[in-house]
Protein backbone atom coordinates (compact mmCIF):
# COMPACT_ATOMS: atom_id res chain seq x y z
CA UNK A 1 0.00 0.00 0.00
CA UNK A 2 1.05 3.17 -0.69
CA UNK A 3 0.34 7.14 0.07
CA UNK A 4 -0.90 9.67 -2.40
CA UNK A 5 1.21 12.36 -1.57
CA UNK A 6 0.05 14.71 -4.15
CA UNK A 7 -3.75 14.39 -2.44
CA UNK A 8 -2.61 13.69 0.74
CA UNK A 9 -4.38 16.39 2.95
CA UNK A 10 -4.00 15.63 6.92
CA UNK A 11 -4.48 19.82 8.30
CA UNK A 12 -7.25 19.93 6.14
CA UNK A 13 -9.03 16.76 6.92
CA UNK A 14 -8.96 17.66 10.64
CA UNK A 15 -9.90 20.94 10.29
CA UNK A 16 -12.83 19.79 8.46
CA UNK A 17 -13.31 16.73 11.09
CA UNK A 18 -13.08 19.41 13.91
CA UNK A 19 -15.95 21.25 12.43
CA UNK A 20 -18.64 18.56 11.71
CA UNK A 21 -17.88 17.82 15.27
CA UNK A 22 -18.24 21.00 16.65
CA UNK A 23 -21.63 21.87 14.14
CA UNK A 24 -22.88 18.52 15.37
CA UNK A 25 -22.12 19.50 18.68
CA UNK A 26 -23.54 22.85 18.69
CA UNK A 27 -26.63 21.72 17.11
CA UNK A 28 -27.32 19.11 19.40
CA UNK A 29 -26.75 22.03 22.27
CA UNK A 30 -28.36 24.62 21.17
CA UNK A 31 -31.53 23.15 19.00
CA UNK A 32 -31.90 19.53 20.82
CA UNK A 33 -31.89 17.45 17.72
CA UNK A 34 -29.31 15.12 16.39
CA UNK A 35 -27.59 16.59 12.95
CA UNK A 36 -28.73 13.13 11.08
CA UNK A 37 -29.28 14.54 7.39
CA UNK A 38 -31.70 12.02 6.32
CA UNK A 39 -33.65 13.01 9.66
CA UNK A 40 -33.51 16.68 8.47
CA UNK A 41 -34.40 15.87 5.04
CA UNK A 42 -36.74 13.53 5.96
CA UNK A 43 -38.67 15.76 8.20
CA UNK A 44 -39.21 18.10 5.16
CA UNK A 45 -41.36 15.26 3.31
CA UNK A 46 -43.54 15.23 6.15
CA UNK A 47 -43.56 18.63 7.27
CA UNK A 48 -44.83 19.99 11.05
CA UNK A 49 -45.90 23.00 11.81
CA UNK A 50 -43.16 25.52 13.26
CA UNK A 51 -40.22 22.24 12.16
CA UNK A 52 -39.85 23.39 8.56
CA UNK A 53 -37.94 26.77 8.46
CA UNK A 54 -34.71 25.42 10.55
CA UNK A 55 -34.77 21.85 8.42
CA UNK A 56 -34.10 24.11 5.15
CA UNK A 57 -31.93 26.33 7.03
CA UNK A 58 -29.84 23.46 7.61
CA UNK A 59 -29.79 22.11 3.90
CA UNK A 60 -29.46 25.36 2.11
CA UNK A 61 -26.14 26.04 4.67
CA UNK A 62 -25.21 22.02 4.02
CA UNK A 63 -25.34 23.26 0.44
CA UNK A 64 -23.60 26.67 0.50
CA UNK A 65 -21.20 25.68 2.29
CA UNK A 66 -18.70 24.36 -0.37
CA UNK A 67 -19.49 27.80 -2.33
CA UNK A 68 -18.57 30.14 0.31
CA UNK A 69 -15.27 27.44 0.70
CA UNK A 70 -14.73 28.40 -3.12
CA UNK A 71 -14.41 31.87 -2.10
CA UNK A 72 -11.57 31.85 -0.55
CA UNK A 73 -9.88 28.54 -1.53
CA UNK A 74 -9.74 26.71 -4.53
CA UNK A 75 -12.28 23.41 -4.87
CA UNK A 76 -10.63 20.28 -5.77
CA UNK A 77 -11.33 18.71 -8.71
CA UNK A 78 -14.32 16.42 -8.99
CA UNK A 79 -13.92 13.16 -10.62
CA UNK A 80 -16.93 11.08 -10.95
CA UNK A 81 -15.85 7.39 -12.52
CA UNK A 82 -19.01 6.31 -12.60
CA UNK A 83 -21.80 6.99 -15.32
CA UNK A 84 -25.55 8.19 -14.77
CA UNK A 85 -27.52 4.75 -13.92
CA UNK A 86 -24.91 3.79 -11.60
CA UNK A 87 -25.02 6.77 -9.50
CA UNK A 88 -28.93 6.65 -10.01
CA UNK A 89 -28.17 2.99 -8.72
CA UNK A 90 -26.09 4.00 -5.36
CA UNK A 91 -28.75 6.75 -4.76
CA UNK A 92 -31.28 4.64 -4.48
CA UNK A 93 -29.37 2.00 -2.81
CA UNK A 94 -27.87 4.34 0.16
CA UNK A 95 -31.28 5.61 0.63
CA UNK A 96 -32.62 2.32 1.05
CA UNK A 97 -30.13 1.66 3.48
CA UNK A 98 -30.69 4.77 5.59
CA UNK A 99 -34.50 3.95 5.71
CA UNK A 100 -33.28 0.57 6.69
CA UNK A 101 -30.78 1.30 9.21
CA UNK A 102 -32.72 4.04 10.98
CA UNK A 103 -30.54 7.25 9.61
CA UNK A 104 -27.41 8.34 7.96
CA UNK A 105 -23.45 7.83 8.17
CA UNK A 106 -23.68 11.23 9.71
CA UNK A 107 -26.37 10.71 12.55
CA UNK A 108 -25.02 7.18 13.36
CA UNK A 109 -20.95 8.10 12.94
CA UNK A 110 -20.63 11.42 14.00
CA UNK A 111 -23.64 11.76 16.23
CA UNK A 112 -24.80 8.49 17.49
CA UNK A 113 -20.71 6.96 18.79
CA UNK A 114 -20.29 10.57 20.40
CA UNK A 115 -23.14 9.92 22.32
CA UNK A 116 -22.03 6.21 22.97
CA UNK A 117 -25.29 4.70 21.63
CA UNK A 118 -25.24 0.60 20.87
CA UNK A 119 -27.30 1.22 18.02
CA UNK A 120 -25.10 3.70 16.30
CA UNK A 121 -21.97 1.50 16.80
CA UNK A 122 -23.54 -1.17 14.98
CA UNK A 123 -25.00 0.80 12.15
CA UNK A 124 -21.50 2.38 11.66
CA UNK A 125 -19.70 -0.59 11.34
CA UNK A 126 -22.43 -1.75 9.29
CA UNK A 127 -21.68 0.81 6.67
CA UNK A 128 -17.71 0.46 7.33
CA UNK A 129 -17.95 -3.21 6.40
CA UNK A 130 -20.07 -2.69 3.61
CA UNK A 131 -17.87 0.24 2.16
CA UNK A 132 -14.51 -2.08 2.62
CA UNK A 133 -16.15 -4.96 0.97
CA UNK A 134 -17.81 -2.73 -2.04
CA UNK A 135 -13.91 -1.33 -2.67
CA UNK A 136 -12.61 -5.03 -2.61
CA UNK A 137 -15.17 -6.41 -5.22
CA UNK A 138 -14.96 -3.19 -7.28
CA UNK A 139 -11.68 -2.52 -7.07
CA UNK A 140 -9.72 -6.21 -7.10
CA UNK A 141 -12.14 -9.05 -8.11
CA UNK A 142 -12.88 -8.01 -11.50
CA UNK A 143 -9.07 -8.29 -12.86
Amino acid sequence: MSIDWIHFTPWRSLAGGLLIGAAAAAFILFNGRIAGISGILGGLLRPVRGDTGWRVAFLLGLAGAPLAYGLVAALPAANVAADVPTLVAAGLLVGLGTRYGAGCTSGHGVCGLSRQSPRSLAATAAFMLAGFATVFVVRHLPG
